[in-house]
C-alpha cells in the first residue's frame, strides 16, 4: 500500500492518503478521489498545469519512476527536467523531483506531493 502525504498552500493542513496496491490511476485521479486541490487543466501530460514536487520519504528504492514522453516534453519546455535528471531517472533509477500529476503512477512507496495551488508554478516548500 503507498501512502501519499499532500501539502498544498492551499490548504489549511497537510492530508495523508493510502493508494491500493496494483492500481494503475494517476496521482492526480488519486488527488480528486479524495478533494485534493492539485491544480489541473488537459489532464493529458501537455500543458503542466499539474507540476508536483515528490519526496521518496522511504528507504525503499523509488518505484515510480518512469517519465512518459509527454512528462518528458512538458518538464524540458517548463524548465524543471535536464538531460541529467532524464539520464538518472532511465539510467540510475533515481527520479526526477517535479512530476505531473496526470502521469504519475504511484506505487507501494510513502512519499510527499507539493503543490502551489497555481497551475503549473513551482510549489513553495513548507515543513
Amino acid at each position: 500500500m503507498a501512502t501519499v502525504t499532500f501539502a498544498g498552500v492551499n490548504m489549511e493542513k497537510d492530508v495523508t492518503v493510502y493508494a491500493v496496491a496494483g492500481d494503475t490511476g494517476t496521482l492526480l485521479a488519486l488527488a480528486k478521489k479524495h478533494a485534493i486541490p492539485i491544480p489541473f487543466q488537459c489532464q493529458d501530460g501537455e500543458c503542466g498545469s499539474c507540476l508536483v514536487k515528490v519526496t521518496y520519504l522511504d528507504a525503499k528504492t523509488p518505484m515510480a519512476i518512469d517519465l512518459t514522453e509527454k512528462e518528458k516534453v512538458t518538464l524540458s519546455i517548463n524548465g524543471k527536467l535536464t538531460k541529467e535528471l532524464v539520464e538518472a531517472a532511465e539510467n540510475a533509477h533515481r527520479p526526477p523531483p517535479y512530476r505531473l500529476a496526470c502521469q504519475f503512477i504511484v506505487r507501494d512507496e510513502t512519499i510527499r506531493v507539493q503543490f502551489s495551488g497555481e497551475p503549473g508554478v513551482e510549489p513553495e516548500l513548507r515543513k
